[in-house]
C-alpha cells in the first residue's frame, strides 16, 4: 500500500514537473502584438494565439502592432507651386499591418531596431512625399484643403509604406506659415470686400433708422402734448387731493410720534435700569474670573518652578559631579604623569651626571700621562734632540712668513731699472726673511747656532747616545 502511494505521488510530481516545463515554453501573443518565431522549423508569425518555443531550437521577438503617432516637420523650407517658401507642421498615425505578409516584412525592416531609429527611417519617407506633394500644390490649395493634402498623403505614402509592412492610418496638417506673410496678406482683398459691404449695409440701415427715428419722434411729439395736456388736468385735481391727503397725513404722524416717543421714553428707562444690572453681574463675573485666572497663574508659576528645580537637578547639578569626577579622575592621571616623569628624569640626570664624570675623569687620566710622558722627554732631550726640532721646524716658519702672499689675488710689478727686478725682487725679499730665522732663535733662546752647531759636531764625534738623549763616552 505504501509503495502505490510513493508510486502515485512520484507520478503527481512528474506530471505537475512535465506540465510546468511546457508551460515555461509556452509563449502567447497578445492582440496588440505579434511573435516572430525563427529556428529549426523557419520563421513563422504567431498572432492572437500561443505556440511552444523548444529552447535551442527555436527563439522568437515580440514585433508592436500597436498605432506609431509621431511629428512630421522638415526642418527646411517647402517650396509651393508659386515658389512660396513655407513651413508645414504635420501629425502621422501609422502601424504595421495586421496580415502575416507586412508583420514578416516589417520584422525584416524594423525588428532589431530602437523605436527612435526606426520612426526616423519613417519621418524621412514621409518628410519627401510632403515636399513632393507640397510642390504641386499652391498656398491657397494648402490653407483651404488640408484634408485634401493628407488624402494625397495616405495615397502617396501607401506603396512605400507597404514595402515596409506598414500603413499610413492618418495624416493630419497642424501648421502652416511663411516668412513672408503671404498667408496673412492672402485674405486681406476678402476681408476688404467684406468690410466694405458691411459698411454699406451699415450706412443703410443708419439711413433706414434715422427716418424711422424722425417718424417716431414726430407722433411722439403729437402724442407727448396730448399728453401733456391731460396731465396737467390730472395734476391740478392730483394736487389738491394730494394737499387734503398730507393734512390727514402730518395729523396722524404727530398722533403716531406721540405715541413713539411715549414707549420709546418707558423702554429707554427700563433698558438703562437692565443694563445697569448687567453692568453689576459683568463686573462681578470679571472679579470672578481675574481671580480663578490669578489662582491658575500661581499654580502654573510653581509648577514652573518646581520642573524648573528638577531639571536644575536632573542637568546642572548631575553634569557638575559629572564634571567634578572627570576633573579628579584627569588631575589623579595627571599627577601619576608628572610622577613617573620627575623619577625617570632624575634617573636619566642621575646616570647622565655618572657617565660625563667617568668621561670626565678619564679623560684627565689620560691628559696627565700624556703630560708626564712629554715631560720625562723633556727632560731626556739633549741639545741633538733641540737642533733637530729647530731643524725640523724650520720649513713651518718659513711657510708662515709666506703665507700672507697665498691672500693676495693679483701682483702688479713697477720696475725702475735696478738689478733686482719683477718676481726675482719676490724671492730675494722672501730668501732675505728666512736667512733673519737663524738671528730670531738666537734672540728667544740666549744661545749662539754656531756654538749650539759645533757641540753637535762633537757629540757625533765625542759618544753615542744611550738611546734617551744621553751621550756615552768611549774610550779609545
Amino acid at each position: 500500500m505504501q509503495t502505490m502511494v510513493v508510486i502515485v505521488g512520484l507520478s503527481l510530481l512528474a506530471l505537475i514537473f512535465l506540465l510546468s516545463s511546457v508551460a515555461r515554453l509556452y509563449r502567447k501573443a497578445g492582440p496588440h502584438e505579434a511573435l516572430v518565431v525563427y529556428g529549426a522549423r523557419g520563421t513563422r508569425i504567431v498572432k492572437g494565439r500561443g505556440t511552444v518555443i523548444w529552447p535551442m531550437f527555436e527563439t522568437y521577438r515580440e514585433l508592436s502592432l500597436q498605432l506609431m503617432s509621431f511629428d512630421v516637420a522638415p526642418q527646411q523650407d517647402l517650396y509651393t507651386k508659386q515658389g512660396v517658401a513655407v513651413t508645414v507642421e504635420a501629425v502621422a498615425q501609422i502601424k504595421v499591418k495586421s496580415d502575416p505578409e507586412s508583420i514578416q516584412t516589417a520584422a525584416e525592416q524594423f525588428l532589431t531596431k530602437p523605436p527612435a531609429e526606426r520612426e526616423g527611417l519613417i519621418r524621412l519617407v514621409m518628410e519627401g512625399h510632403l515636399r513632393g506633394i507640397i510642390g504641386q500644390l499652391s498656398v491657397e490649395q494648402i490653407v483651404k484643403e488640408p484634408e485634401m493634402v493628407g488624402d494625397r498623403m495616405r495615397s502617396t505614402c501607401a506603396e512605400d509604406m507597404s514595402k515596409m509592412g506598414l500603413e499610413v492610418v492618418s495624416f493630419t496638417i497642424k501648421e502652416v506659415r511663411d516668412k513672408n506673410e503671404y498667408i496673412m496678406n492672402m485674405g486681406r482683398p476678402d476681408v476688404a470686400r467684406i468690410k466694405r459691404d458691411a459698411d454699406v449695409a451699415a450706412a443703410e440701415a443708419e439711413r433706414d433708422t434715422t427716418i424711422k427715428r424722425a417718424e417716431a419722434q414726430r407722433a411722439s411729439a403729437v402724442a407727448r402734448a396730448q399728453a401733456d395736456q391731460e396731465r396737467v388736468l390730472a395734476e391740478t385735481v392730483s394736487l389738491a387731493k394730494q394737499a387734503e391727503a398730507q393734512r390727514d397725513l402730518e395729523i396722524k404722524k404727530a398722533q403716531y410720534q406721540e405715541t413713539v416717543k411715549r414707549q420709546q421714553a418707558q423702554a429707554d428707562k427700563a433698558y438703562d435700569i437692565q443694563a445697569n444690572v448687567m453692568q453689576q453681574q459683568v463686573v462681578a463675573e470679571q472679579v470672578k474670573v481675574q481671580q480663578v485666572e490669578k489662582e491658575q497663574q500661581i499654580k502654573v508659576q510653581e509648577a514652573e518652578i518646581l520642573r524648573h528645580e528638577k531639571e536644575l537637578i536632573s542637568t546642572v547639578l548631575k553634569q557638575a559631579e559629572i564634571e567634578r569626577q572627570r576633573i579628579e579622575e584627569l588631575a589623579t592621571a595627571e599627577k601619576q604623569r608628572r610622577t613617573l616623569e620627575a623619577e625617570g628624569q632624575a634617573a636619566a640626570t642621575r646616570a647622565q651626571g655618572e657617565a660625563e664624570a667617568e668621561i670626565i675623569l678619564k679623560k684627565g687620566e689620560a691628559e696627565a700621562k700624556a703630560m708626564n710622558v712629554k715631560a720625562e722627554a723633556y727632560q731626556e732631550w739633549n741639545q741633538a734632540a733641540v737642533v733637530d726640532k729647530l731643524l725640523t721646524g724650520l720649513p713651518e716658519v718659513v711657510r708662515a712668513l709666506a703665507a700672507p702672499l697665498a691672500n693676495v689675488d693679483r701682483i702688479t710689478v713697477v720696475s725702475t731699472g735696478g738689478d733686482a727686478a719683477g718676481l726675482n725682487k719676490i724671492t730675494g725679499d722672501l730668501t732675505k726673511m728666512a736667512a733673519q730665522i737663524p738671528a730670531l732663535f738666537e734672540t728667544l733662546s740666549g744661545m749662539k747656532m754656531e756654538d749650539l752647531l759645533g757641540r753637535v759636531k762633537n757629540i757625533g764625534e765625542g759618544g753615542k747616545s744611550n738611546g734617551k738623549g744621553q751621550n756615552i763616552e768611549t774610550e779609545g
